[in-house]
């Protein structure tokens, strides 16, 4: 890009001016980076959808509504439980699965800062 001397945002800069900001950083920026690295996933956001509309369900659930093992599907859940996306509560044998609605609280009117 040819430089014009201008400064940036400036009319003729060729550059637009900023729309937006964000003022994060140090662990609310991790948890951040993290929660966007963990629904970047595609079979992560499947899963994600489905606990939309399938609160409380276990592992098995997940893993015949997708087409991979259990373990593959366990590992995801454990990402997505470590990113905090979801919530799980042990009853009995298994484990219930749900959208952990405080951290994507969080998630939301970190994104609502930015824009």
């Amino acid at each position: 890009m040819k430089k014009t001397g201008k400064a940036a945002g400036a009319p003729g800069s060729g550059v637009p001016p900023s729309c937006c900001t964000i003022a994060i950083d140090g662990r609310e920026q991790a948890r951040f980076l993290a929660m966007l690295k963990a629904a970047g996933s595609p079979i992560r956001f499947e899963m994600l959808k489905f606990l939309v509309t399938h609160p409380g369900c276990i592992t098995g659930d997940i893993v015949s509504h997708l087409p991979i093992a259990q373990s593959t599907v366990s590992q995801h859940l454990k990402v997505l439980r470590g990113a905090g996306w979801i919530a799980g509560e042990t009853e009995g044998p298994a484990t219930c699965y749900e959208l952990d609605k405080e951290a994507i609280g969080w998630f939301r009117s970190t994104v609502d800062r930015i824009l």
